[in-house]
């Protein structure tokens, strides 16, 4: 099973990080390929089995459940439902961690998945490279 792993440090407090990423529907606010997203079934975007429907700007489109959300760890898991990426069995977590010298964050997303073998390498650094640490360097400009 791959595993994608990426970690970055935010000059800005955990809290005002934690604000932005904790909404399950806000990827567009911060995660760059994403172009919109929205909450099926009207359901609340911080309740725990919602499932957000989002669009890439390249086209594509995922289906994603939120499987756990802690304002106390300042993290969130959640799993991949549907995608045009090829994998089975994704489940990605986002933690962030207060850093008390300046004040900054400590962010992390790590991610496990099953696909064909031959992909496994192209997956893991498109993944890492690609959505994780876009999403981060995108938190950083906004908090820079």
């Amino acid at each position: 099973m791959p595993t994608v792993y990426t970690s970055s440090v935010i000059e800005a407090p955990a809290s005002d990080v934690w604000s932005l990423v904790r909404n399950f529907d806000g990827l567009p606010e911060w995660v760059p390929p994403v172009s919109e997203s929205r909450i099926e079934g009207g359901r609340p975007a911080d309740q725990v089995g919602c499932v957000r429907a989002f669009r890439l700007r390249d086209g594509g489109f995922l289906r994603e459940q939120l499987l756990g959300l802690s304002d106390y760890d300042l993290s969130c898991t959640y799993s991949i439902l549907e995608s045009p990426m090829g994998v089975a069995n994704y489940v990605a977590t986002l933690k962030l961690t207060p850093i008390t010298d300046g004040n900054r964050t400590f962010a992390e997303w790590t991610a496990e998945f099953d696909c064909p073998p031959e992909r496994e390498q192209e997956l893991v650094e498109r993944i890492g490279r690609r959505v994780f640490q876009a999403g981060f360097d995108a938190l950083k400009a906004r908090f820079g």
